[in-house]
């Protein structure tokens, strides 16, 4: 049996170990297409990491994908059924490393443009992909450099559709239409180490801190909205103590991360935070790491395409959600673009035996094409 287009092209995306940040020749592979079909390309190396951006066109409105060729590892091999490098069909799913984050997406664009240009050669707009190598790592090299050179010169994206596999049941079912906001804190509470049967004689900073930390976690930061759910503030790690049982340790090291919906800012919780640890008049020293603001697509012409793209190939509308982690869309949404995810089931991402239904990927690439004959065509 011959492999569909989209088929075909996952599978030769996913056979190369593009493991962040490296790219492994996917962009190279996926630039083959597009220069074929009448695309300027600029590769734009940045450090270690490897981003594309193809345009074709001059005129506004401009469209672009985007996506990411890296993928996390694959963990422990022989807790996977194949290779996962080795593209492998069982029964009705493709599976492999990237087939549904993000493989499976990436070819679904290239073969929808592909038809969408051999109907309309002359469509209205600019069509453009940005793609980097650099999305489940760092991200400093990635998609955020390419916006910030695309801003510089004054070449806006109007609207895009970002690949990350937003489904949760069927292929279309849920689409992003914003997400939320992520800072972390690296908070370290100091105190003043001793014999633990003279606590008169140290300063124990974890008695010091927790306090402080059950006031942060009791905070109502906000309700939420019609989009997005309350604020949440996490603490995934604790570190202290030197590993016996009759010393007061000299620091507490803790780190919290907030999720935060569009009634915040990062400003307005690293200030209240501060007042709060401040109040409780600790000494410590509290560093941060600011992964993006949250975004937000309410309405605009993008939504309605997409909405509209999935409901004529699902007969059923998408749910509109912002739940999840961060994307590279917080990154595009600052050029003040509309942006949408739509992507494949987020079932089996980053886990092993990752894999895409292949009816979906025929699906996926008949809702990007019709969302570009919706705004790109006279």
């Amino acid at each position: 049996m011959i492999d569909s287009a989209v088929l075909s092209l996952t599978k030769d995306l996913i056979g190369r170990p593009s493991i962040t940040p490296i790219d492994e020749g996917c962009q190279e592979l996926i630039i083959q297409h597009l220069e074929a079909i009448g695309f300027t390309i600029e590769r734009m190396l940045f450090e270690d990491t490897t981003n594309l951006w193809a345009r074709r066109g001059t005129e506004a409105p401009l469209f672009a994908f985007s996506g990411h060729t890296d993928v996390v590892p694959s963990g422990s091999i022989d807790k996977w059924d194949t290779p996962p490098f080795e593209p492998t069909v069982i029964d009705e799913y493709l599976h492999g490393r990237g087939a549904a984050d993000m493989k499976g997406s990436l070819a679904a664009m290239v073969v929808a443009v592909e038809r969408f240009i051999a109907v309309h050669p002359n469509h209205k707009g600019s069509l453009a992909f940005l793609i980097t190598s650099d999305e489940e790592g760092s991200f400093i090299n990635g998609t955020t450099r390419v916006v910030d050179m695309l801003i510089a010169r004054n070449e806006i994206i109007d609207m895009c559709v970002v690949g990350e596999p937003s489904s949760t049941h069927t292929v279309g079912d849920v689409i992003k239409n914003g997400r939320r906001g992520s800072i972390t804190g690296n908070l370290t509470v100091n105190g003043i180490q001793g014999h633990i049967a003279y606590p008169q004689l140290a300063c124990n900073p974890i008695h010091q801190a927790l306090p402080a930390l059950v006031e942060l976690t009791t905070i109502q930061w906000d309700l939420g909205n019609e989009y997005f759910p309350p604020t949440s503030f996490q603490i995934p790690s604790v570190v202290s103590g030197t590993g016996v049982s009759n010393v007061i340790p000299s620091n507490f090291q803790v780190q919290f991360n907030l999720r935060f919906s569009t009634e915040l800012t990062a400003d307005s919780i690293k200030s209240r935070i501060h007042e709060v640890l401040d109040a409780h008049e600790l000494e410590y020293k509290l560093t941060w790491i600011f992964s993006g603001s949250p975004f937000l697509t309410e309405t605009g012409t993008l939504m309605k395409a997409v909405v509209e793209a999935v409901d004529e190939v699902n007969h059923q509308k998408p749910k509109l959600l912002t739940t999840g982690g961060t994307s590279d869309g917080r990154f595009i949404a600052k050029m003040g673009t509309q942006v949408i995810e739509l992507g494949p089931v987020n079932a089996t991402i980053h886990k092993v035996n990752e894999c895409v239904k292949i009816t979906d990927l025929e699906k996926l690439t008949d809702m990007y094409q019709k969302v570009l004959e919706k705004l790109l065509t006279h």
